[in-house]
């Protein structure tokens, strides 16, 4: 394939199973921006550059780096939502995507290195609309 991706590869006794980095980062994608404090997920101009520069996978501000014995090294890069200890936010995001990439594809991941860049705040609800005084 010229598509420039890494993929993991096994292959087993009914044939061989091949997984994409992208599906790798689409699962890290969901998994860190559903966890509770994650306001959106963030990619700097500067990886974005590194990642054209490279051809290395940079979706949805997720880095991934697929070894050759089934290892895989993941960075995420999210905005905190503001009132949400960003620490222990941090923490979850770890625990979740591990959890959820090793589950899902059975790769073993070794790292996730967290990349907070920045704080947003929760959309205000919509005024409710005043009553003319009488």
């Amino acid at each position: 394939m010229a598509d420039h991706k890494e993929y993991w590869s096994t292959t087993g006794d009914q044939g061989s199973i091949r997984i994409s980095e992208d599906v790798v980062a689409s699962i890290a994608a969901l998994s860190a921006s559903e966890t509770e404090g994650v306001s959106g997920l963030y990619s700097s101009l500067t990886s974005d550059i590194v990642s054209f520069l490279s051809k290395k996978n940079l979706s949805k501000g997720v880095r991934i780096e697929i070894g050759e014995d089934g290892t895989v090294k993941i960075e995420i890069g999210f905005l905190a939502l503001f009132g949400h200890n960003i620490c222990e936010v941090a923490k979850q995001v770890q625990q979740n995507v591990k959890a959820s990439v090793e589950s899902m594809t059975e790769l073993k991941v070794t790292e996730v290195d967290i990349h907070v860049g920045g704080v947003s705040f929760a959309p205000d609800s919509a005024p409710e609309e005043q009553s003319p005084a009488e």
